[in-house]
């Protein structure tokens, strides 16, 4: 959610970056889709976290928000994530799908 929000936002990133209010707005008509779930850490989470830094230890700054997103994904046994963000491509966990290809 909050990646979204970023990126949304983001004027060196959108040619036409939304302000947050309307970024929000986009949020919550997602978050009102009964299809939709927000992963939230368990009592796994500390087990999944040391099973992906163990398969990528040269992990670091940026790339750990990445990070924290697949180790969400693991937890919860989700296997694949539509984005462009090559740097998913790194982990071996989950599988990166470019919506746009």
């Amino acid at each position: 959610m909050y990646e979204f929000l970023r990126i949304a936002t983001h004027s060196r990133v959108m040619r036409k970056p939304w302000d947050a209010v309307h970024a929000w707005e986009f949020v919550e008509a997602l978050l009102a889709s009964h299809a939709l779930g927000i992963l939230v850490a368990t009592n796994r989470h500390a087990s999944a976290a040391a099973q992906v830094v163990a398969k990528n230890p040269n992990i670091s700054g940026n790339l750990m928000h990445d990070a924290q997103t697949a180790i969400l994904m693991k937890e919860h046994w989700v296997r694949q994530i539509y984005t462009r963000d090559t740097d998913f491509h790194r982990f071996r966990f989950p599988d990166p799908l470019n919506p746009l290809a």
